[in-house]
């Protein structure tokens, strides 16, 4: 874009919005290029939407003159799916952040989207309900990030994702149209589901501006317990019968091998020697019967090659026994704090193939490979250890996650869970969807946002990947980032 255009726009902008809603300054604009992904490209402005008219009048400027458009909450993805390739506008939604209404009878809430998760669960607690969906990063990100990736976190596993957690939305679509989709109720079914079309979307379809979230009444306790394995198999073969009996835990993390030793070399935690896998696991529910329940869980994760099973009984037991997943991401940032994590699915029996074919890749590569997740629902964070200084290892990291994703697929699996697919994936996706699901995407796209100003680069194929009209080439989706 000229700098005689960016002045127009700039000024335009300004015309719009109240005093102070507007950043066109480089120095102002750099940090909104980035995401957690470490991608970077400057925007031209910066737009803090206060309100959802705000939003509206924003993205009709916007499309009138078809200019790109990326929406963004607090920055916390790790796919660089909020890095505006086009340039254009980024739009903050961190300031609509208020808690509209809290319907504990109907349970329901409605939020806007800039509330982080953290803020709304506090919100929610002295009512005596929560929201699923729990994202680590849960005191940064917003409930609107959590909704354009579908990020759920450990919970989903009993409790679901966004998708299951979210009854209706009111957003922008790409032409400036003002919509409100699904229902204030928990059983709806006129017309077809954009609810569950938008949430995930990215930002690519429309703005959301306000969610209408389903909310769940908190437990009475939870019990925590650590299992720990001799082998991937067998800590497999637990988490098939843990998930096959009628307690669901609210979690069942995983963690692999290389996973515990890095845990072994930089922390105090306390593990068995020869330990090949290890599951966190936690269970829920009203106090009568708990602990009946937590033995039923027990009783499942007690399989051949099981080494220990340790149920902590106080606050103090607890936070011993997290210790040993907390130390995990320090440890990961010590050895290589340029890295590629990656969040994949597969079907919970495919769970060893997956790891025995990663320490593969890991061999052939020269790459240290560390492996650890959300195992009840398959969900496993593939860590690529690299110096980012080096370009021939980025080059082998990237060589290696290439064959990440096809063995992922060849086991049934699915290339993201929860973190979306953004810059870092969108070259690979067709791999797993094909020509014809993509080219129907594509036409949703054209419906909602027919001059592609919504996130524009972030599909893979033809119009979706076209430029927009303020935007340079769309860089090809390669970097390093951290975890979410």
């Amino acid at each position: 874009m000229s700098l005689n255009n960016k002045i127009v726009l700039s000024a335009e902008l300004k015309r719009l919005l109240p005093e102070g809603q507007v950043m066109s300054d480089p120095a102002d604009c750099w940090v909104y290029g980035y995401d957690n992904s470490r991608k970077h490209h400057l925007p031209e402005a910066v737009v803090f939407a206060h309100t959802h008219e705000d939003v509206l009048s924003v993205v009709r400027w916007c499309n009138s003159r078809q200019v790109a458009l990326t929406a963004r909450g607090r920055g916390t993805g790790t796919t660089g799916a909020t890095v505006p390739v086009a340039g254009g506008v980024v739009l903050s939604l961190e300031r609509m952040n208020r808690v509209l209404e809290i319907s504990a009878d109907n349970r329901f809430a409605r939020v806007e989207p800039g509330l982080t998760n953290q803020a709304l669960q506090d919100a929610l607690a002295p009512l005596g309900f929560f929201w699923p969906p729990d994202p680590t990063s849960a005191a940064f990100c917003s409930v609107g990030g959590n909704l354009a990736y579908n990020s759920a976190g450990p919970r989903a596993v009993k409790y679901g994702t966004p998708r299951e957690n979210t009854l209706g939305l009111r957003a922008v679509t790409g032409d400036g149209r003002d919509i409100r989709v699904g229902v204030f109720t928990t059983k709806g079914v006129v017309g077809y589901d954009l609810t569950r079309l938008l949430i995930g979307s990215e930002g690519t379809l429309a703005v959301i501006t306000e969610a209408t979230l389903k909310l769940t009444p908190l437990a009475q306790e939870k019990r925590t317990l650590r299992a720990v394995y001799a082998t991937v198999d067998a800590a497999a073969q637990a988490i098939s019968r843990i998930m096959a009996q009628p307690v669901t835990p609210c979690a069942l993390e995983f963690m692999d091998y290389n996973a515990i030793e890095m845990i072994r070399q930089y922390s105090t935690s306390d593990l068995p020697q020869n330990a090949g896998a290890l599951l966190m696991i936690e269970v829920d529910g009203a106090s009568a019967g708990l602990n009946e329940a937590v033995e039923q869980v027990v009783q499942a994760a007690r399989v051949e090659g099981c080494q220990d099973v340790r149920v902590a009984r106080t606050r103090e037991e607890v936070d011993a026994l997290w210790q040993t997943r907390k130390a995990l991401s320090p440890a990961l940032r010590k050895v290589a704090p340029g890295k590629i994590n990656e969040d994949v699915v597969v079907p919970v029996t495919e769970l060893p193939a997956l790891i025995v074919g990663l320490n593969q890749l890991s061999k052939r590569f020269g790459l240290r490979i560390v492996n650890f997740g959300h195992s009840g629902n398959g969900n496993i964070h593939v860590n690529i250890l690299l110096d980012p200084q080096q370009p021939e290892q980025v080059t082998r990291a990237h060589e290696c996650l290439a064959e990440v994703f096809a063995l992922v697929l060849a086991l049934r699996g699915t290339l993201s869970g929860e973190h979306g697919i953004g810059l870092e994936k969108r070259n690979y996706i067709e791999q797993e969807l094909g020509a014809d699901v993509l080219d129907l995407m594509s036409a949703i796209k054209r419906q909602f946002d027919p001059n592609n100003i919504l996130n524009p680069g972030k599909l893979p194929r033809g119009y979706a990947n076209s430029e927009a009209s303020t935007g340079a080439p769309v860089p090809p989706g390669m970097g390093i980032h951290t975890s979410k």
